[in-house]
């Protein structure tokens, strides 16, 4: 009888995967490596050379894409990613073609954030944790700050 495995992820991934479905991977993948840094993990060519697949590691996440087809359209995500200077995440998402959703700013509960999509569609919020709140500090914080 085979062991079962700790984890149903292969190695190198989590249990959960974010998974992009794109006009382009390829635009994608540079987006994602001139914003964040990514690496790739995988690609998967057709034979006429457009990747169909792709993987890139961005710390300890795998975020996977595929290129949209008629049966699978493209389909913008909304994503949350944790960075360590937002303002600089942020303007390279701007050099690279994002559009601005929400310039960064410092929020109640203890991030500084800010929001772009990419010229594929894809919401990203970037978020730079400033302090590490309890959830009583963070509901104290959120109904003073609706009082205003």
């Amino acid at each position: 009888m085979e062991k079962k495995r700790e984890t149903p992820a292969p190695a190198g991934y989590s249990n959960v995967c974010l998974y992009l479905m794109v006009e382009s991977v390829e635009s994608e993948v540079q987006f994602l490596q001139a914003v964040f840094g990514a690496r790739v993990k995988e690609e998967l060519k057709q034979e006429n050379g457009f990747v169909q697949h792709g993987e890139v590691s961005l710390g300890e996440t795998v975020i996977m894409m595929g290129r949209a087809r008629p049966e699978w359209p493209a389909t913008p995500g909304a994503n949350y990613v944790f960075v360590h200077e937002v303002d600089a995440v942020f303007q390279r998402a701007l050099a690279a073609g994002a559009t601005p959703l929400m310039e960064p700013a410092d929020r109640f509960y203890g991030y500084r954030e800010g929001g772009i999509k990419d010229p594929q569609g894809n919401t990203w919020w970037l978020a730079q944790v400033l302090e590490e709140l309890s959830v009583e500090e963070m509901q104290a914080r959120m109904l003073k700050s609706t009082k205003k």
